[in-house]
């Protein structure tokens, strides 16, 4: 295997079994449910990936801003169409609560304490640069698994 993949193996054999942020899984359930709801759509690999993978800066040294974090951690050894959808996947939560009335509904009791640490709902600007983004479409696919990963 290549260094990265085995230091991914590493880092969940590690951390894998810590509580996901208040959520009834552990990191490593919450990785591999995301990624299975991934494959299960038939996406690309490179997003797959990204979904294995989006919260990964948890599990790293200074993961307070965990999609920073895992961005740059990543972004050393994957390509953009992994590392973009890790880096914005917060960015399309506080946009989905911003366009879709209903989606903050759906958002667990962590997710919703974890959406006023990270800036609540998008601005209108923040919206129509965040559209603009080459990603956009894979990170809101992205959120939408990470959100019903968590059973």
């Amino acid at each position: 295997m290549s260094p990265v993949i085995d230091e991914i193996f590493r880092i969940f054999g590690i951390r894998g079994s810590e509580e996901y942020g208040g959520e009834a899984v552990s990191q490593l359930e919450h990785a591999l449910q995301t990624a299975a709801l991934a494959t299960s759509e038939g996406v690309q690999e490179t997003l797959v990936a990204a979904a294995l993978l989006h919260d990964i800066g948890h599990l790293l040294p200074n993961g307070n801003i965990h999609e920073e974090n895992g961005h740059e951690w990543l972004s050393q050894s994957f390509p953009s169409a992994v590392t973009e959808p890790v880096r914005l996947h917060v960015a399309a939560k506080r946009y989905l609560c911003t366009v879709d009335p209903a989606y903050s509904a759906t958002l667990s009791p962590a997710s919703v304490r974890s959406l006023a640490v990270q800036g609540g709902p998008m601005t209108s600007e923040e919206v129509t640069k965040f559209e603009g983004h080459p990603h956009f479409t894979a990170a809101v696919r992205l959120r939408r698994w990470d959100d019903e990963a968590k059973v």
